[in-house]
Parts: structure tokens; sequence; C-alpha cells
């Protein structure tokens, strides 16, 4: 399969024989142009101008797209897709953050966007995801994870590949202040990663050991 990222939190998933999946399209107001993308499905994590900006997809105003929102399992054009709720734990004075992280699975591969997540999940929310082959994670902080939260996910999911979202890089980012890719990396104990224009991979060729790699922003 091929997993591309379109800035923030987006990124547009296809198999050969199956749907092509986009997640959380954002609008403009956060300070980026949005990427124009051809999907059959979408899935929004939070009802946030920074996830759910269907006018983004081609083809949605017509009604030729599956929009999935929160909780559930779905299965469509060989994409299977299980929704599974995240609320952090409540505190007195505070209201409970809440998400929908979604897993896919295409071909027996099994990749999980944490989408719009900022807390570390209990330890039985993270055993609902099951094997994760690819992680899609927040690293840059903002409205999402910071390093050090996602540092700690990766720890407790430990999958094979992990692909940042949601960091500065370059134009991405738009007008929230978010922190560069460097700072995660030195929490994973890295100098580098990969980088590369798009992420193409198959459950033969996952690395046995959790591999970082970087994706470039695609317009």
């Amino acid at each position: 399969m091929e997993i591309t990222w379109h800035g923030q939190y987006c990124f547009r998933m296809t198999e050969r024989g199956t749907l092509a999946v986009v997640t959380d399209p954002f609008d403009a107001s956060t300070g980026e142009e949005p990427p124009k993308l051809r999907a059959d499905v979408v899935t929004i994590s939070r009802d946030d101008p920074a996830h759910n900006n269907i006018t983004a997809i081609v083809g949605a105003q017509r009604g030729d797209v599956r929009i999935v929102r929160g909780p559930g399992e779905y299965e469509m054009g060989g994409v299977f897709i299980t929704g599974v709720s995240m609320k952090s734990e409540a505190k007195k004075g505070t209201t409970p953050q809440r998400g929908t992280v979604y897993s896919f699975f295409f071909e027996g591969l099994s990749v999980v966007h944490l989408g719009g997540l900022s807390f570390v999940p209990s330890q039985a929310q993270i055993d609902a995801l099951e094997t994760v082959d690819v992680l899609l994670v927040p690293v840059g902080g903002g409205d999402g994870l910071n390093a050090a939260q996602a540092s700690e996910i990766i720890s407790l999911i430990e999958p094979s590949i992990v692909v940042p979202m949601n960091y500065k890089a370059g134009a991405s980012g738009g007008n929230r202040k978010l922190d560069g890719a460097s700072k995660f990396l030195k929490e994973m104990g890295l100098s580098d990663a990969k980088t590369q224009d798009a992420l193409k991979v198959t459950k033969s060729s996952l690395p046995e050991d959790t591999q970082v790699i970087l994706l470039e922003v695609r317009q």
C-alpha cells in the first residue's frame, strides 16, 4: 500500500484493488492551504477545522464520498476500519478530552491514525488497537501530542513503522505553534530519520525493529 502526507493530520492511503482513504482534511482557518484530494472514504477524528474539512475532498458535496465519524466497525471495498473512542481521565476542574483513533486493515496490514489525540491513553485503550504495523502519530504539540507523549505511546504500542504528523515542516503547520521533527527524533534517541515522498509498504516488507520515517508534504 501507499501512504502520502498532505500536512497537519491529513494522509491519503491507497491499496491496489481497494478504496482510497483520506484522514482528517483541514481547512484554511489553520493558516495553510488545504489540498484537494480524491477519496472514497474520509475519516474524522475530531469535529474541528483542523480535522473535518470535507470540502477538501473531490466529490464529497455530491455524496460520492463515505464519511466516517466516531467509533464503530466499518467495511468498505476491501478496507476494514475500526474507530476506537479515546477519552482522557476526568480531573477536577477540567473537561475530559475526547477523540477517535482509527485502525485501517489493508490486505493484512494494520495502519493506525491517532488523529487529534492530545493525551497518553490508558493501557486498556492501547490494547483495543491490537497489533499496529504502521503508526501515524502527532508529535509537534499544539492541539495534539507533543514529542514526549508521542514517544511514550510508541513504546506502549511498539509499531513496526512510525510516521510523524502535525509538526512544523516548511509551510505545514500553518499559523499554529508547533515543534519541528528534531525534538521528537531526540526523544526517540535518533539524530535523523529517512525522509521520502511516500511510504510504500507491505506486510512482508515491515522492519524487525521500529523505524521512523518522515514524509514530505504533498500539496
